[in-house]
């Protein structure tokens, strides 16, 4: 069971490496009926409105699991303040409370951010390929979209949640970019 006033947030993306806000617990969790997919263009972040990037977003996916970390705010009001910040700046993700699935056992109600799929931002389905071509080359805000991919890679690794189309979309990255792989 989880404190009445406890905030917990779902990592599934970028804020399973760079979370924003100061973190009091993290447990290894999954989401039901929905997937990680890069369908969300990044106009501020890691692309821009001439040339957008990709970023990932949970879409609702009937029978989907979505593994993840579950992140408890030190503060949760201000944590609540910068998480809206970052994740709310175009309106294409929606916040929504839901329950997550603990690897040791238990459950707790989480806010998460899933994308608006009536939203000009989501993508729709793309082919791994040419999601590769945009990440590859695409740049905003907060630096190269090829960067987001690959850090968030590794830090799900970190923590032992594999994702084979994150793998794969890594590799062809960095063949696309002269950086290695297979």
């Amino acid at each position: 069971m989880t404190e009445p006033d406890a905030l917990w947030v779902f990592g599934y993306g970028s804020l399973v490496w760079n979370p924003g806000i100061e973190v009091a617990e993290t447990r290894l969790a999954s989401l039901r009926d929905f997937r990680r997919r890069f369908c969300m263009w990044s106009i501020h972040h890691r692309g821009s409105e001439a040339d957008p990037g990709l970023v990932l977003a949970l879409e609702p996916h009937a029978g989907g699991v979505c593994d993840g970390l579950a992140i408890r705010a030190a503060a949760p009001g201000a944590a609540l303040a910068e998480l809206r910040e970052r994740e709310l700046i175009s309106s294409a993700y929606v916040e929504q409370e839901v329950t997550l699935f603990c690897r040791d056992g238990s459950s707790l109600q989480s806010l998460v951010y899933v994308v608006d799929t009536g939203h000009r931002q989501y993508t729709g389905e793309l082919e791994l390929e040419r999601q590769a071509e945009i990440i590859a080359h695409a740049r905003g805000g907060r630096g190269p979209n090829h960067e987001y991919l690959t850090r968030t890679a590794e830090a799900l690794h970190a923590h032992g949640i594999g994702d084979a189309d994150l793998d794969w979309l890594v590799s062809r990255v960095q063949q696309m970019r002269g950086d290695g792989g297979g």
